[in-house]
């Protein structure tokens, strides 16, 4: 009678063949990488999530710095509606932010396409960031000077090539003056970080490209562009953040009282919280800002289809 039989293995079997069996089960890093992330979420939570909380419960309230907060409910954003101020500081903002985006935007990607096409010079790249290392009150203090109306070397430049001069305080010229001051500050920094993402491109696609007869100009647009597109996207995510929270130039230039033509929302937060202690109702703006911020940030994360790249 033929028979399988099953027979069991020895302890000394099970010794040379258990190891072998633990070895090829996947290894499970969840607690070495919750133990690495430890101290950023603690660090997140202290000084992000906290204070978050903070201001969204000083927003329902009446605080002002003076008072024992007593909560309100939502009279604070029921008023910001119907808060003239708010909506002409949300314009004014919004005009800079397209002035800024727009202009860096654009300069930054032909910077980087010469850079990339052309030359790659660590000494360029290295002058192209001193504007950006620059501190913001001292680029609006020089720019203060160099736009003045009697002595500023911008004026006579323009008054000699038979132009009219611009001013900081000419209500037609105020905000674009700001926004193109902080372009001239920032659009070093953007290119760079287009260059990087050119850098990513393989060289082969330009190479075919010009076998097939394409320019400079149609390989920028066909090639270039549609490849750049997550760099693109992290760019104007990082630009839209940064230009809403245009604070020191307007506060340096104006010295504290800027015209209804320049009042951006963080400087006209910044008077609700400090000058008239309106503490709850300049954490109402805030927090309508944060929703602003968030909602225009997926919008374009959304068009531009970040989380994917034509290189994949």
């Amino acid at each position: 009678m033929t028979a399988a039989v099953s027979r069991r293995a020895s302890p000394r079997e099970e010794a040379v063949t258990g190891p072998a069996e633990r070895r090829r089960r996947p290894r499970d890093d969840r607690r070495v990488a919750w133990l690495f992330l430890a101290p950023v979420l603690v660090g997140f939570a202290v000084f992000y999530g906290y204070p978050t909380v903070r201001g969204v419960w000083f927003s329902l309230t009446d605080y002002s710095l003076l008072n024992t907060p007593s909560f309100v409910g939502a009279d604070n954003y029921s008023e910001l509606v119907g808060d003239p101020q708010f909506w002409n500081s949300l314009k004014v903002t919004a005009l800079y932010v397209v002035v800024n985006i727009g202009s860096q935007l654009l300069l930054g990607l032909g910077l980087a396409a010469l850079m990339h096409r052309l030359t790659r010079s660590v000494v360029l790249r290295a002058t192209l960031l001193v504007p950006w290392l620059v501190p913001n009150v001292t680029v609006g203090l020089l720019w203060a000077w160099l736009l003045d109306a009697n002595l500023g070397f911008v004026n006579h430049l323009l008054h000699a090539l038979g132009s009219g001069g611009v001013s900081f305080y000419s209500p037609g010229w105020a905000m674009p003056s700001v926004a193109l001051v902080n372009t001239w500050a920032y659009t070093g920094y953007t290119a760079l970080l287009l260059y990087a993402g050119m850098l990513q491109i393989p060289q082969h696609l330009y190479e075919s490209a010009a076998l097939d007869g394409a320019g400079e100009l149609r390989m920028f647009r066909r090639v270039t562009l549609p490849l750049l597109r997550p760099i693109l996207a992290l760019v104007l995510v990082v630009s839209l953040i940064g230009s809403f929270q245009i604070f020191d130039t307007v506060a340096v230039v104006y010295q504290g009282k800027p015209t209804p033509e320049t009042r951006v929302i963080y400087f006209y937060i910044y008077q609700q919280a400090f000058t008239y202690f309106h503490m709850g109702y300049a954490a109402a703006v805030a927090m309508v800002l944060v929703v602003i911020l968030g909602v225009l940030t997926a919008v374009q994360l959304w068009l531009l289809r970040a989380s994917r790249s034509d290189l994949a």
